[in-house]
This record gives structure tokens, C-alpha cells and sequence, in this order.
């Protein structure tokens, strides 16, 4: 965790990018490179809809969340994609399962580990 689901972006970009990305967001979200996965989401548009990035993760700082999209974006926009949404989906350690069971550490260890 966290969970980076992209939409409408060529698999080989992502794929060129991946490692920098990785790297950068690890050390910007303070998380164990290992961590962070990067999926690309096949879409069917039904209607014109701009490339996007969903970020699935627990909150930060919003210094942290701005970096981070800032991070991301400059990745993009330097591969031709400057118009991409960018959006973050925060989640509730009270309410994230593994293996069915809530997660019960602190939000700070959750934090530091996810």
C-alpha cells in the first residue's frame, strides 16, 4: 500500500517510469519502496474522459499529497501526457482488511508501514 491505478496511459511510459516513480514516492510518502504498487487499469470510455491517476493510500500532510501529485504529473507531462487528472482515494485504517481482519495498529505505525 499505496495503490497507484492509472487510466488511459501507454503501458510503456508507465513501464519507463515506474522505477523513478517508485523511488520518489517511497522516499516523498515515507514508505518502503516495496510498498508501492503501480497498476495500469484497462477502461472501456464510454465518453471522452482524460487520462487519470488514482492514488489509493492513508492521509498525509497536504504538503505531502501536493508533492506527490507534483511528482507524478512532471513524470507525465514529460512524456507527452500533460493533462492528466490526478486524485488521491484516502482510506481509514478503521476500516482496511487483511486477511479479513482490521488492520489494529496506530494510525502512526500505519502510516509508517503502509
Amino acid at each position: 500500500m499505496p495503490f497507484l491505478r492509472f487510466k488511459g496511459i501507454e503501458r510503456d511510459i508507465l513501464k519507463e517510469i515506474s522505477p523513478l516513480l517508485v523511488e520518489e514516492f517511497s522516499y516523498t510518502a515515507n514508505v518502503s519502496k516495496e510498498k508501492v504498487k503501480i497498476e495500469l487499469l484497462n477502461v472501456e470510455r464510454i465518453t471522452d474522459t482524460p487520462p487519470s491517476v488514482e492514488i489509493f493510500m492513508f492521509p498525509r500532510d497536504q504538503e505531502v499529497h501536493d508533492d506527490l501529485a507534483s511528482i507524478i504529473h512532471h513524470l507525465l507531462k514529460n512524456r507527452g501526457y500533460g493533462n492528466v487528472h490526478i486524485f488521491f482515494v484516502l482510506l481509514s485504517p478503521s476500516l482496511y482488511y487483511k486477511e479479513g481482519r482490521p488492520l489494529k495498529e496506530s494510525s502512526t505505525n500505519i502510516l509508517k508501514n503502509s
